[in-house]
């Protein structure tokens, strides 16, 4: 998870008097940024609002093709205005095409052209800082994040802070900065992806916490804001899966699916189809997360380190788990990419160097059960049954229902080493 690029679509959207644009649907704003631009081809801040509205709209549904349209419509922007703030407007969209397509070295250094070209500009600085965080760089992204302190309405880095507060080990004080971005948010305008998507933020972030109630009221939320939104609907399916409501929980995954075939909803829709015993519907599903991850050569790039996992986790394919991981960690050093390598290695019997991996990814202490239940099957891999204990039953104080299959693992695991011992 990271946090999305709300703040620069926002400002965009919102620069020039378009604050109606959240009133009308993407389709709308795409419709009227495209008359407009056919009367006047040569208006390049006119460009610059239409990638700003092609992102958004891939943000909304999450399909990736609009990344290349964003693309397109700013690098026309950027050939009809060289300097100034147009340019620099531009020159952020591009980054954050990159951010999104993974490529978190050029975004940074898009960023950093950004912020030369208009330096009283704040925007660049949350894409700088969000590559950064992806980087695995966090006390540089705290630097980014900190120059837009003091700003004001849409534009606040919340959102951004609240993220880097828990990967930081501060998870209260990370729901609490989120409740303050989404209840700034809601009270500028209540609809539309921006505020659903924070809704969705504060939903994960309780998940991690083990409250599951305040995360569905959350994911409530943000379907309020934005019904049939695929990152609610996906976060209420797991939610499902968490009390125990299977067969509520295969629907919701089927719908966030009908939305946009992502290999995360794929994965957990057949890990509840195991659940249930319904092997060759999960055998579907998880036939569909590799079809996702190798569809096109962008998809390729962006599902690295989800595949990694999934093949991890499942047991399948490992060496070719552990070349993604490997590759993945080339550009993405962030503490999540150092997990998955971690599990890579440990599946495909490293444990010795899937320890110091596990050390890389708890680094900053970050609250997450996923982590430690990692961490305590590596332990117990080394036979440190000590360190195993000790992670797992952190991992299930965190969240005692954390995955549909592994929280069960983690509980028969201590149940064993308790009994060894």
């Amino acid at each position: 998870m990271m946090p999305g690029w709300l703040l620069i679509v926002a400002a965009l959207l919102t620069a020039g008097g378009v604050a109606s644009a959240e009133e009308r649907s993407t389709d709308q704003i795409l419709r009227s940024y495209q008359a407009k631009l056919a009367a006047a081809p040569d208006d390049a801040l006119l460009h610059n609002r239409l990638a700003a509205t092609y992102i958004r709209k891939a943000r909304e549904t999450g399909d990736l093709t609009y990344y290349g349209l964003a693309e397109q419509a700013a690098q026309r922007s950027l050939k009809l205005a060289e300097r100034g703030p147009v340019a620099a407007s531009a020159t952020t969209l591009l980054a954050t095409v990159h951010i999104a397509r993974h490529e978190f070295g050029e975004a940074l250094r898009g960023a950093q052209a950004a912020i030369e070209l208009n330096p009283s500009d704040p925007i660049p600085n949350a894409v700088a800082g969000d590559a950064l965080v992806e980087l695995g760089d966090y006390d540089e992204a705290a630097r980014a994040y900190a120059r837009l302190a003091g700003l004001q309405g849409l534009k606040r880095p919340d959102p951004r802070l609240a993220w880097l507060s828990f990967l930081q080990g501060d998870a209260p004080g990370a729901v609490a900065s989120m409740r303050q971005a989404v209840t700034r948010a809601a009270g500028t305008n209540p609809f539309g992806e921006p505020v659903a998507w924070m809704h969705c933020q504060l939903g994960e972030l309780l998940f991690y916490q083990g409250d599951l109630a305040g995360a569905e009221a959350a994911y409530r939320d943000a379907l309020v804001a934005m019904p049939s939104y695929h990152r609610a609907v996906g976060g209420a399916a797991r939610v499902q899966a968490a009390r125990g409501r299977l067969r509520e929980a295969t629907e919701l995954y089927h719908k966030a699916l009908d939305v946009i075939p992502l290999p995360e909803y794929a994965a957990s829709l057949g890990d509840v189809y195991t659940r249930l015993g319904r092997t060759r519907d999960a055998a579907k599903q998880y036939a569909l997360v590799e079809y996702i991850g190798r569809l096109s050569a962008l998809n390729k790039v962006v599902y690295n380190r989800e595949l990694a996992l999934f093949y991890a986790d499942h047991d399948v394919k490992l060496p070719e788990a552990l070349e993604l991981a490997r590759r993945e960690v080339v550009a993405r050093r962030d503490i999540y990419t150092q997990d998955v390598l971690a599990w890579a290695l440990l599946k495909n019997g490293r444990a010795p160097e899937a320890e110091a991996a596990m050390r890389e990814a708890q680094r900053l202490g970050t609250p997450d059960a996923r982590l430690f239940f990692h961490a305590g099957m590596i332990y117990r891999a080394l036979g440190d049954t000590g360190r195993a204990r000790e992670a797992l039953r952190r991992a299930l104080a965190l969240n005692p229902h954390f995955h549909v299959l592994q929280a069960e693992l983690a509980a028969k695991t201590v149940g064993e080493l308790e009994a060894q011992r």
